[in-house]
């Protein structure tokens, strides 16, 4: 096991939910204060402001500088360890079949559910330009990208050199570069791809390591933080979080709902047995927000539900490690939020490259507690759709309730899945 697996261990959770809990509450009273000294002096608010937009500012810094190394070696990781997979037999590879696809669709979703709900649901304009004001540092004409033509786009994917893109938060060339590396490297010889895997997994490791330590001091930042956007925009925060949390949520729900048509229209079970077997599961998932906490009762669900138990011991250890089915949408509905409320236009080049990054960087989260997932995933979909991402230091706090349905759907897909896959194996042997 892996330090980033060892994080999501049963052991920890009781830390990670109360360090959980101590962030949002570090984010609520940053906001009430906020809000608070919004009505004070401008002799003593406006230093206080400048005082929490610096030491915020430079907690985000420090989270942000781990970005590019990880999401590279999650990535090279994720996908050498997925082909691998995929070399041990037939099941496994029509397992990965389906990640890959529901990845997929799963972005897409995102991508257009996410700007549905807004127009039916839209925040507040007074709301939305009063946390524009207060988010102090956020300047969507400096930090979206240029808007090309689409044979700039299209030459743009590949990039020249790697490194620049790196250093020039060029995200999708990166991701592409990284993505054709980590296959190429995939057929390589068994000893020399163990060296190169062995070193990525340490850069992985490092990274959670440091992100971990920056987590630590995450109260701190996030109080700040919260207390600038308070005190620029007053009240209407308060109401914006809720927003922010019934929708992203909705997302996640929805993704539940489709594991549930996935079990009867492919693995053919039906609905009420279904419901009855993933019962202790989804009660795991919703206490500990963890995939792999849960993995036991998903084992005992499937063996309730008749999948063979030489199946399931390889189909849903290969899930928990590989797919998060409800991370792309979710994922990408964060960004479009952060787009409609700091005005931010998507085109349509950049609806494609978030579309693309959201599948692919997916497949890098999976091992990674929600907190942490949460910055590498959705920070490099952000970059290349020309989004600030400034805000999702404030957004990070509230991951706790969208956390749990963002588990509870990928518990219930990862049987759901399970369960067609083995249906579609049939009397094949493997």
């Amino acid at each position: 096991m892996t330090s980033a697996e060892a994080e999501r261990a049963p052991p920890a959770q009781g830390r990670s939910g109360r360090a959980a809990l101590l962030m949002l509450l570090s984010l609520v009273a940053g906001l009430l204060l906020g809000v608070l000294a919004a009505g004070g002096a401008d002799g003593w608010r406006e230093p206080l402001i400048q005082a929490a937009g610096v030491v915020g500012g430079v907690w985000l810094d420090a989270l942000k500088m781990t970005v590019i190394p990880l999401i590279v070696s999650l990535l090279v990781t994720g996908i050498v360890g997925g082909s691998d997979a995929a070399k041990a037999g037939g099941l496994a590879g029509r397992a990965v079949a389906w990640f890959l696809a529901i990845y997929v669709l799963s972005a897409l979703f995102g991508a257009t559910a996410m700007p549905a709900l807004l127009s039916l649901f839209p925040l507040p304009e007074a709301a939305a330009e009063a946390l524009r004001v207060g988010l102090a540092g956020v300047d969507p004409a400096t930090t979206a990208a240029a808007v090309p033509t689409v044979a700039d786009f299209f030459r743009s994917i590949v990039p020249t050199n790697p490194v620049a893109a790196a250093a020039n938060d060029q995200i999708l060339p990166l991701v592409v570069f990284t993505v054709v590396f980590a296959f190429a490297l995939a057929r390589v010889d068994r000893p020399k791809r163990v060296t190169a895997l062995t070193f990525f997994e340490a850069v992985g490791d490092a990274m959670l390591l440091v992100i971990g330590w920056v987590l630590w001091l995450a109260p701190i930042g996030v109080f700040a933080l919260a207390f600038a956007v308070g005190a620029g925009a007053g009240g209407s925060a308060l109401g914006a979080v809720v927003h922010y949390v019934i929708l992203i949520s909705l997302l996640g729900i929805v993704l539940t709902l489709v594991g549930y048509v996935i079990a009867a229209l492919f693995a053919r079970f039906g609905l009420a047995e279904f419901a009855r077997a993933m019962a202790a599961p989804s009660a795991v998932a919703i206490s500990s927000r963890s995939s792999l906490a849960s993995l036991p009762a998903m084992l005992s669900a499937a063996s309730a539900l008749g999948i063979s138990q030489r199946r399931a011991d390889i189909l849903l250890p290969l899930a928990v490690a590989l797919f998060r089915a409800t991370g792309p949408a979710m994922n990408i509905g964060v960004v479009f939020y952060v787009a409609h409320w700091l005005g931010v236009e998507i085109t349509p080049l950049g609806f494609a490259a978030g579309v693309a990054v959201a599948a692919m960087a997916s497949i890098g989260a999976v091992s990674l507690p929600g907190q942490i997932s949460f910055v590498t995933s959705i920070a490099p979909i952000a970059i290349a759709m020309g989004v600030p991402i400034e805000p999702l230091a404030l957004l990070l706090a509230l991951e706790t309730i969208p956390d749990i349905f963002r588990t509870l759907g990928n518990v219930t897909m990862d049987v759901a899945v399970t369960g067609a896959v083995s249906r579609q194996a049939g009397d094949d042997s493997d």
